[in-house]
């Protein structure tokens, strides 16, 4: 399955291209992508393949980039109903989702949630 890696790095003008070229450079190709800022700090949202997740982590921890989590996460078609259906259909399941982003230029949503097996399920 595909994973996410929290990446937390400096707010400052090249951080997130530096990331692009740790990961890039380890022979690594990022998925998807969300980033935020706040307190001073970059966010990120790094979506790999799942054999590739060791390498991007190491390649991170080399170059001092601190990799908070890393997390199994469902990558999901956005169907004809958009993203409101497949949110509906998670809650029907009564899974929460904790995180949730677009990726592949908004035709697959990236869901993590601490229940993969329902939400799994629910989506097939």
């Amino acid at each position: 399955m595909p994973t996410d890696l929290t990446v937390v790095l400096a707010d400052e003008p090249g951080e997130l291209a530096r990331l692009g070229e740790v990961t890039v450079g380890a022979g690594v190709c990022l998925r998807g992508l969300a980033a935020f800022t706040g307190e001073g700090r970059g966010f990120v949202h790094a979506l790999v393949d799942d054999g590739d997740s060791e390498k991007a982590q190491n390649a991170l921890k080399r170059a001092k980039m601190k990799v908070a989590d890393a997390r199994e996460v469902i990558v999901a078609d956005v169907g004809p109903g958009g993203l409101p259906d497949l949110m509906l259909t998670l809650a029907e399941a009564n899974v929460n989702v904790d995180l949730a982003y677009t990726a592949l230029g908004g035709s697959k949503v990236v869901i993590a949630t601490d229940d993969v097996l329902n939400a799994r399920n629910a989506l097939t």
